[in-house]
C-alpha cells in the first residue's frame, strides 16, 4: 500500500468513527446525559449514573462505550476493578447548555435531524435537481428555532445591536423607529427588541402561517402592542407602501428561493438613509478558499441537506448556506445598496454582519 493510500485509509477510519460519534453525542445531548455526567462529583459507575439520570443502564453503558472510545468521557477503575466514568471538567462548557456561546454539543443534533428529514429527498434531488419543500423539515425547524431563540435572548440586545453603527442603531431605536425582521419565524428577535425599545415599532415577515400565529399568540400574552406580523414572501408581494428605518435578516437570505429579488425588495422597503443588517455564514464564495474553514465540511453538509434544496423549490436559485462573502457583497450592491460593510460579530465566530446602506 502506498503512503498516500495508507493515509487515506486511516482518514476513512477517522471519518467512520467521528460520524458515529456525532450521532451518539447528539442522542446523549438530547437525552441530557452530558448534564448528568457534569453534575457527578466523582467518577461514577454506570449504574449510579443511570440512576441519577433516570435512564436505562443498558443503553447508557453502550452509549458510554462510544464516548470512551471517542475520547469524550474518561474511564477509571476502582480498587474492586469496577469501571467508573467521568466527563472532564474542561469539556463541560463545550457539551452542556450551561456553556452558553461555548456550547458546541447542541450542534451534534443537526446532522442526524437533517438525515431524518431529508436523506431520501436529497438522494432524489441528486438525480433530478429538484428541491425539497419546507414541509419536510418540521423537527429540524423546531430545533433551529430553539437554537436561534436562545441566542437572541442571550446576545441580541446585549451584544449585537450595540455593535451596529457603533451603538447608533440602539440610540435610534430608543427614540423610536420602524424595524422589520425578514424570516422572523415566531418572532423572538422582535419580542426581545420590542420589550427593550417600546418607542419603536416592529414588523415580522415570514412565509409560515403557523409560526406567525404562534408569534401573535405569544405577543398577545406578553401584552406587547408594538409588534405586528405579516405573511409574505420576502421576494414578492406589494411592498411599495412599506418603509422601514432598519431591517434585519438572521441567516434567512440564503434559504430564499429568489434571494436576489428578496434583497431588491428589502432595498425598496427601507427609507432613504435606512440600514439593513444581514447576518449570514462567514465563508468565502470559493470552495478552495473554504478548505481551511474549521467547520467547512459541516456547513457544506447542512447546506446540502437543507439550505440548497429548500432554495431550489419551484425552480429557485438554490443559493446555499456557503454562498460566501464575495457573492453576498456583489448581490447586495446589485440590489441597490450604496455601501456594504462586512463586519465580525462579537462572540459569534460562525457569522458575518453585512451592514448595507440605502
Amino acid at each position: 500500500m502506498s503512503n498516500k493510500a495508507e493515509i487515506f485509509s486511516n482518514k476513512m477510519c477517522d471519518i467512520l468513527n467521528y460520524g458515529a460519534l456525532n450521532l451518539a453525542m447528539g442522542i446523549g445531548y438530547e437525552a441530557g446525559l452530558f448534564e448528568v455526567l457534569a453534575n457527578m462529583d466523582t467518577p461514577s459507575s454506570c449504574s449510579v449514573i443511570a440512576e441519577e439520570g433516570g435512564v436505562s443502564e443498558r443503553y447508557l453503558r453502550e452509549w458510554l462505550g462510544v464516548m470512551v472510545c471517542g475520547g469524550i468521557v474518561e474511564i477509571h477503575t476502582d480498587a474492586q476493578g469496577q469501571e467508573l466514568f467521568e466527563l472532564p471538567e474542561e469539556y463541560v462548557s463545550f457539551l452542556c447548555r450551561s456553556g452558553g456561546n461555548s456550547n458546541l454539543g447542541v450542534y451534534t443534533q443537526e446532522i442526524p435531524l437533517l438525515t431524518d428529514c431529508a436523506r431520501e429527498g436529497v438522494l432524489e434531488g441528486v438525480k433530478s435537481g429538484a428541491g425539497i419543500p419546507y414541509e419536510r423539515y418540521p423537527r429540524f425547524y423546531s430545533f433551529m428555532e430553539q437554537l436561534a431563540d436562545a441566542k437572541h435572548r442571550d446576545v441580541l440586545v446585549q451584544t449585537f445591536l450595540p455593535s451596529v453603527l457603533g451603538g447608533e442603531i440602539v440610540r435610534r431605536m430608543k427614540k423610536g423607529i420602524s424595524v422589520c425582521d425578514i424570516g422572523c419565524a415566531e418572532g423572538v428577535a422582535l419580542e426581545v427588541m420590542a420589550q427593550v425599545f417600546p418607542a419603536s415599532q416592529f414588523t415580522g415577515i415570514d412565509i409560515s402561517e403557523d409560526s406567525l400565529n404562534n408569534g401573535r399568540n405569544r405577543v398577545a400574552q406578553l401584552g406587547l402592542k408594538n409588534i405586528t406580523f405579516q405573511l409574505q414572501d420576502a421576494a414578492g408581494g406589494d411592498i411599495d407602501s412599506v418603509r422601514f428605518d432598519y431591517i434585519t435578516a438572521f441567516d434567512s437570505i440564503h434559504d430564499q428561493t429568489r434571494p436576489f429579488e428578496a434583497l431588491c425588495n428589502i432595498h425598496k422597503m427601507l427609507k432613504p438613509g435606512g440600514v439593513f443588517s444581514m447576518i449570514d455564514i462567514k465563508a468565502s464564495s470559493s470552495v478552495g478558499e473554504n478548505m481551511d474553514h474549521p467547520m467547512g465540511a459541516f456547513l457544506y453538509t447542512v447546506s446540502l441537506m437543507h439550505c440548497m434544496p429548500v432554495g431550489l423549490v419551484d425552480g429557485g436559485t438554490g443559493l446555499g448556506m456557503m454562498w460566501g462573502r464575495e457573492k453576498a457583497v456583489s448581490m447586495c450592491r446589485e440590489a441597490g445598496f450604496s455601501r456594504v460593510e462586512v463586519n465580525d460579530i462579537p462572540e459569534d465566530g460562525f457569522n458575518s454582519h453585512y451592514l448595507c446602506f440605502k
